[in-house]
């Protein structure tokens, strides 16, 4: 009797305990965010009046005006042209690369395919300065071409996401279409692509966060303002402006709309991703 009513006891404590974890937890996450939000819109002499993540007592839009009436405005609309490119460029050769290995029979398929996943093992940090000097050899560097040709023509692990999908679509389906007399991309196009719906939006949502947040392949490949994405103009935004915080944090606001716009419609096919990805 006792020990049930120590037990009873403890419980209360021990759910406190880890509420409060749970909140502090919370508040570590949520307070980065905040102290973009509140200093981007804190004009420059209220910045170090009072503590950083005080609310401001006058909010501004001065500094996000600003930006978007300067180069940085471009670098955006470059960040959506570099996004877009790549996303429709890894759906359609990740697409085809992925039905070839996981449909068409041929001489040293799953060997290839291995081969061409065990480049996973491989950090990215380690390709990029023999991708440099391809792309330099190639008259490439400080170009469109450059900065997208890396990625556009899919990854190993979008191929191998696609590929496995496939693989569980019964060939059942696809023999039926071959009596009929149907080929490899109409079945492609109309019978695995349909079916498939859920995994491209998988594959587009991962593509869509990881192009966006790319920093180092566009700062080695692009140098002028032309090729500029966010990422780097944030970046550079310092040292072109010195310290002025507030112009760099309304910059990482600009930068962070668009991917919180994506998480609100897109939050399905995002909580999918990161079941199917471990995306963070």
């Amino acid at each position: 009797m006792t020990t049930t009513t120590t037990t009873r006891r403890r419980r209360p404590s021990r759910r406190a305990a880890l509420y409060a974890t749970l909140i502090i937890g919370a508040a570590m996450s949520v307070f980065p965010y905040w102290l973009i939000v509140s200093t981007a819109v804190k004009p420059r002499g209220e910045l170090f009046e009072a503590a950083p993540w005080a609310p401001p007592s006058s909010p501004t839009l001065e500094n996000l005006g600003a930006l978007l009436g300067s180069d940085f405005a471009q670098s955006i609309l470059n960040t959506f042209i570099f996004v877009t490119v790549l996303t429709v460029g890894q759906l359609i050769f990740t697409t085809l690369a992925a039905y070839a290995f996981a449909r068409l029979d041929f001489r040293g398929r799953n060997s290839l395919f291995w081969l061409y996943l065990a480049t996973l093992m491989v950090p990215n940090v380690v390709t990029l300065i023999p991708l440099f000097l391809i792309m330099r050899e190639l008259d490439l560097v400080n170009s469109w071409y450059g900065l997208v040709a890396p990625y556009v023509f899919g990854t190993p692990y979008g191929i191998f996401l696609m590929r496995q999908f496939f693989r569980s679509i019964p060939r059942e389906i696809e023999e039926a279409a071959r009596v009929d007399g149907a080929g490899h991309l109409t079945i492609l196009w109309r019978i695995i692509l349909p079916l498939s719906r859920p995994i491209l939006a998988t594959l587009a949502i991962v593509t869509v966060i990881s192009s966006w947040n790319n920093f180092l392949w566009p700062l080695i490949i692009t140098s002028s303002e032309d090729t500029r994405v966010v990422t780097v103009a944030i970046a550079a935004l310092r040292s072109e402006i010195g310290i002025d915080y507030t112009r760099m944090m309304a910059g990482s606001l600009l930068t962070l709309l668009p991917m919180l716009l994506v998480f609100v419609f897109f939050q399905r096919y995002i909580v999918r991703s990161v079941a199917l990805t471990g995306l963070k």
